[in-house]
């Protein structure tokens, strides 16, 4: 217990972060919009994505209690009392780790929509500099409250429960309830706003740029604030609590592992599960830092602010983490785990940039090959994204294996850890794109100059490999913490191991393989069934009020949000179901072993599908966007065509089945965990099969 005042560090960092995204939102807020077209606009697609928010909340809030009730209520059965991390303190804590996660996207997303048309009116009045950083501010709060409020609920959560235990191990056990909290959160945000996003998405191109020929954000097309709201809805709130839960998600996996070192006598008690929040620490304080230095120059190249705000976080990170492995413990050994885990992190975002970007050839090549047909765009794409994941793989398997021989289990942890210490700045330089991209839209559609349009152009495009860069991101992150939380839940359980030859175990695994692709195919056909009657509704409107298209008369925004907002609260149930369901009953029904063979199918399925649909999605929205810029025949040309049917594809792989996969095997892992305790108490229903 002696460690247990360095918390106060953490906690610290952790308000300082919180309380400069208030000074960050406040300052955004103060800036005046002029133009009242510009405010109206922003104003639909703030009251769109708050109103989905708001609903969606509400059906987390009837699974989070139910989830809340159960954990309570298995804490009083005889045969669990000895079992951690179940009972009404595991119960509080996963309240807490839901609630806090959910606030810091619901702050991110309230920035973000009031950032929108400043950004747009800074670059009418003041140019590329002012609007940049507009853009990097609101981003930024949705950045330093992700970090902030979850470390701070988590460092809490531990310092009161080792507080009133007098034991570090239990109140480890108890954030690991924390950490399912967050999760559930995650998977929500991500697969309903997913569905959200691309089922307008799909719809406002289709029927748009396709049928009626007319300009991506051209307020004409009844679906375009749809798209807008889509936009926050998926890259924000999504995407925020995505890095959220793996952000906590590698502090606790790393605090159990930490706490096996301290029991084994590895290294003194209590340090193993107080280093990974300390190293957090130093990069909330760093991600500040980056901000504030950004934040305070002026730029003119947007990609330059958002490179120099990630390497500056990056290096101070490096640099306290050398100085805390040497005096918390005594060892370079745990700074070159951490560094295996940032130098990792950078290199999938400069791989994901190598396959997503048009600067290079792989997005050239799919553009050329969208002159010949959309089948062959698609071939192609699909070909690019497959291609990606070797690299991808190579890197993280690098990345692990140097972390392990410099700390063994405990080094793989602290890689994840340093991956995502940076997460702050790292989700305010992705949460720019989607705010850039708003700005975009509001300037098209109140009709702004083309000087104000080639300012919000030029940033949005930047935003789009941002937006790459942190989708490869999430995956390296998902990737470290799921790997870290089944080596956790290994020691948990008691496993000196896994037989994968035992039948139990292979069963489990071939159906942990399988769960992705159900997963994904869940997703994918719900946002085919939303698309279409987006697509149905926009025809519609087109066809019984020719006043739109002649902009005599308004179309019918609301009634498009209202669609995709519907279709994304229905269909995100049943794959939350699956993925929460799915490891309880392998847990109850095969016992800890073939829990993990499911943790081992999953991963491994989940990570290639991941990178394959994120970057084949990404490849086909640049190679549509290098074909605009006037690349082989330009807008309106058959290449187009092609081009934009790949971009069709691409969305809900890049936007909605992608990015679940992240959530699918961190969910399972940190299920997992919980019931590892349990699982040691109670006999496999399926036991006598295999005997």
């Amino acid at each position: 217990m002696e460690y247990i005042n360095y918390l106060y560090i953490a906690i610290a960092a952790s308000l300082i972060s919180v309380l400069y995204a208030f000074v960050l939102y406040r300052r955004n807020k103060r800036l005046k919009v002029e133009d009242k077209k510009m405010e109206e606009i922003s104003s639909y697609i703030h009251e769109g994505a708050m109103a989905f928010l708001k609903r969606e909340y509400k059906v987390i809030a009837i699974f989070v209690a139910g989830v809340a009730i159960l954990l309570a209520v298995l804490g009083f059965i005889p045969a669990l009392k000895n079992a951690e991390g179940i009972g009404l303190q595991a119960s509080l804590a996963f309240v807490c780790g839901a609630t806090l996660s959910a606030l810091a996207g619901y702050i991110g997303m309230i920035a973000a929509t009031k950032s929108n048309s400043r950004v747009a009116s800074a670059a009418k009045d003041k140019g590329m500099s002012a609007a940049l950083k507009v853009a990097f501010n609101g981003g930024s709060v949705l950045g330093l409250s992700v970090v902030g409020f979850s470390m701070l609920g988590l460092t809490l959560t531990f310092l009161i429960f080792s507080c009133i235990t007098k034991e570090i191990a239990t109140a480890a056990h108890v954030v690991t309830g924390y950490g399912l909290g967050a999760s559930f959160i995650a998977l929500f945000a991500r697969v309903g706003g997913g569905i959200y996003t691309k089922a307008a998405d799909v719809g406002a191109d289709l029927v748009g740029k396709v049928e009626a020929g007319i300009p991506e954000d051209d307020p004409r097309n009844p679906a375009v604030i749809a798209d807008n709201v889509g936009d926050n809805v998926g890259d924000i709130a999504g995407m925020g609590s995505d890095l959220c839960e793996s952000y906590i998600g590698s502090i606790v996996s790393a605090i159990s592992l930490g706490l096996f070192l301290t029991i084994n006598g590895t290294i003194e008690a209590g340090k193993g599960a107080i280093f990974p929040m300390l190293v957090a620490a130093i990069g909330i304080i760093s991600s500040v830092i980056s901000q504030i230095f950004v934040g305070s120059r002026e730029w003119k190249n947007p990609k330059m602010a958002l490179n120099v705000a990630t390497w500056a976080s990056s290096i101070i990170t490096m640099i306290g983490s050398l100085v805390l492995s040497l005096l918390f413990l005594d060892s370079f050994k745990p700074f070159f785990a951490i560094v295996a885990g940032l130098v990792v992190g950078v290199l999938i975002g400069y791989i994901a940039e190598l396959y997503t970007s048009s600067d290079y050839k792989q997005v050239k090549e799919i553009a050329s090959q969208s002159q010949t047909g959309h089948a062959t765009n698609i071939i192609a794409g699909i070909g690019s994204g497959m291609q990606s994941t070797a690299l991808t793989i190579i890197v993280l398997v690098g990345g692990i294996i140097v972390a392990y021989l410099f700390y063994g289990n405990y080094g793989i942890a602290l890689a994840a850890v340093g991956m995502l210490s940076t997460v702050g700045i790292t989700v305010s330089v992705d949460a720019y794109g989607p705010i850039s991209d708003n700005a975009g839209g509001i300037a098209e559609m109140s009709k702004q100059e083309e000087g104000v349009r080639k300012i919000t152009d030029k940033l949005d495009s930047v935003g789009n490999t941002t937006a790459a860069v942190g989708k490869g991101f999430c995956i390296g992150g998902a990737t470290f913490t799921a790997l870290a939380m089944f080596i956790a839940f290994i020691q948990a359980s008691g496993l000196d191991g896994i037989n994968i030859v035992e039948p139990g175990t292979i069963v489990c695994l071939l159906i942990g393989a399988m769960l992705p692709y159900l997963f994904t195919s869940l997703t994918m056909k719900s946002v085919g069934k939303a698309a279409n009657k987006m697509i149905e509704e926009v025809r519609r409107q087109f066809k019984e009020n020719p006043g739109i298209m002649e902009n005599n008369d308004k179309p019918d925004y609301a009634k498009c949000v209202d669609i995709s907002t519907k279709a994304a609260l229905k269909e995100m149930v049943l794959p939350a179901l699956i993925a929460v369901v799915s490891p309880i009953l392998a847990g109850f029904l095969f016992g800890a072993r073939g829990l993990g063979g499911l943790l081992v199918g999953g991963l491994s399925s989940s990570i290639m599908l991941a990178v394959f649909m994120a970057n084949a999605g990404g490849a086909w929205d640049n190679a549509k966007k290098y074909v605009e810029e006037g690349n082989f025949g330009g807008k309106g040309s058959e290449t187009h065509k092609a081009a934009v049917t790949g971009d069709t594809v691409g969305d809900p792989f890049k936007d909605t089945a992608g990015p679940a996969m992240d959530i699918l095997i961190k969910l399972m892992s940190v299920i997992a965990l919980v019931l590892a305790p349990i699982l040691a108490n109670v006999t496999p229903l399926l036991e006598f099969l295999f005997k």
